[in-house]
């Protein structure tokens, strides 16, 4: 779809904090991330929702998501993670363009919680000058290692 952000990320017409890419499958850090290391894995065909993804395609990007998930907890040190999917404007999607949420959790993490389409309060300007890059950059080199 020529309107859909993700796609423009996906082609390179819009900038990304990009960890990760494979055939099917593409990761950046998300934009309004809940924490640090909030990471993003979309397929790179344009799908919707859930439903619509194919099952061979289904299985590459569920398969992306668990190698992208590794590399997040440990390039974070997290206690935990949560991976969250939204499926239409009723369940919180924002944009529709099916996409995996992969959330790095720790005890004491600024996650603050709301009873909205998204669930926790997004935070524009969470990373400082240069270290949302920094992050990225950890990851991949997880990446390399998984």
């Amino acid at each position: 779809m020529s309107d859909c952000i993700f796609c423009k990320i996906v082609k390179g017409e819009v900038p990304s904090a990009k960890v990760y890419e494979d055939e099917h499958s593409f990761a950046f850090l998300d934009i309004m991330p809940a924490v640090k290391g909030h990471t993003l894995v979309i397929p790179k065909t344009h799908y919707e929702a859930f439903l619509d993804i194919p099952k061979l395609k289904l299985q590459a990007l569920i398969s992306a998501v668990q190698k992208v998930t590794k590399a997040v907890v440990k390039s974070t040190g997290s206690a935990g993670y949560k991976i969250e999917m939204f499926n239409g404007e009723i369940a919180g999607q924002g944009v529709f363009h099916a996409h995996f949420h992969i959330i790095p959790r720790d005890k004491n993490d600024s996650i603050e919680f709301r009873a909205d389409k998204n669930w926790w309060v997004q935070k524009k300007d969470l990373y400082k000058e240069g270290e949302k890059e920094e992050y990225a950059e950890k990851i991949k080199k997880r990446l390399e290692a998984v």
